[in-house]
Order: C-alpha cells, then sequence, then structure tokens
C-alpha cells in the first residue's frame, strides 16, 4: 500500500486515478456504440439482403436456376459473415489491448512509488539493514522480470491463436468455395 505523506499527494493521486477511470469507461462506452452500430448496420444489411435473395429466388422460371442461384447468393453472405466476425473481434481486442495498457501503466507506477517508499525507509532504517533492503529490491526486480516474461508470452501466444483463427477462417473460406465449385 503506497503511503501519502500528505492529503494533497493523496488527494493528487486520487484525481488521476478517477480521470484514469473516466477515460477507460468512456473509451468502453464508444467501443459499445461501434459494437451496437456495427450489430444494427449488420441487421439491416442482413435483412435487405434477405429480401432481396427472396425476391430474385421467388422470380426464377425453373429448379435448375433456383439452385443455381440459391449457390450464387451464399458466398456473399459467408463473406459478410466472415467480415462480421472480424470486426467485432477488432473491437473487442482494441478495449483488451486499451485494458492491458492502463493495467501495465498503473503497476509500473505502483513499482515505481514501492521503490522510492523502500529507498526512503532504507536512508532512515537503523545501520546494517542494508542487506535486507537489497534482498527486497532483487525480489522486486525479480518480480517485475518474471512479470514481463510472462506478459511477453502470453501475448506472444495471443498472436498465435489469432494467426491460427486467421488461418483457420481462410481455409475454412478456400474449403467452403472450392466444394461449391465443385
Amino acid at each position: 500500500m503506497t503511503h501519502f505523506a500528505s492529503t494533497e499527494q493523496f488527494a493528487t493521486a486520487a484525481k488521476a486515478n478517477l480521470e484514469k477511470t473516466v477515460e477507460l469507461a468512456n473509451a468502453s462506452f464508444a467501443r459499445a456504440e461501434r459494437l451496437s452500430a456495427l450489430n444494427l448496420n449488420t441487421a439491416r444489411a442482413a435483412l435487405d439482403d434477405s429480401i432481396a435473395a427472396a425476391k430474385a429466388l421467388l422470380a426464377t422460371k425453373d429448379p435448375q436456376e433456383f439452385v443455381k442461384l440459391q449457390a450464387e447468393l451464399a458466398k456473399p453472405l459467408q463473406d459478410k459473415a466472415i467480415a462480421y466476425g472480424r470486426s467485432v473481434y477488432a473491437i473487442l481486442a482494441e478495449g483488451q489491448q486499451e485494458f492491458v495498457k492502463l493495467f501495465e501503466t498503473q503497476l509500473a507506477e505502483l513499482n515505481s512509488n514501492f521503490i522510492t517508499a523502500l529507498d526512503k525507509a532504507a536512508k532512515s532504517a537503523p545501520a546494517g539493514s542494508e542487506a535486507a533492503f537489497a534482498v527486497i529490491k532483487q525480489g522486486v526486480a525479480a518480480a517485475n522480470s518474471a512479470y514481463d516474461n510472462v506478459s511477453r508470452a502470453a501475448k506472444q501466444a495471443v498472436e498465435a491463436a489469432e494467426a491460427n483463427v486467421v488461418a483457420t477462417t481462410d481455409s475454412a473460406v478456400k474449403s467452403v468455395r472450392t466444394r461449391k465449385i465443385a
């Protein structure tokens, strides 16, 4: 826990935390608005496409034309569904990245405050306690290093998973298109 030397320091810290919270809340609302707009636009487009498809199918003259048109109408729907999924993912990933950035900034600030407080405590500690403070600083450095390594590994795992999802989606799309052609 951070030790505040004055009420002014406490007020400054509280104000900074409030500003960060408001910033995160505003960004979350903006993403929610984008997601809502995407959903509404997608629903409107799906309705319009369905009406146009139904009219086109009803205007066919024979079963072969009906089947051919039905197959032709499926591809754009598939492409739109994939584009929608990617758009949703992009909006959500943006939010996750912003949250992680805020968390990492707060963690760095907390570490800095802790080291500053530790240095102040070391200056007023009795002689011979330097070794204990050095051990604590080494522990903090080791914990920060471990966090950085885990964070880096997690980011690499997420990037690999994202690449796999894209590759799998692309492969599935190609497979469906190949089957339709055959």
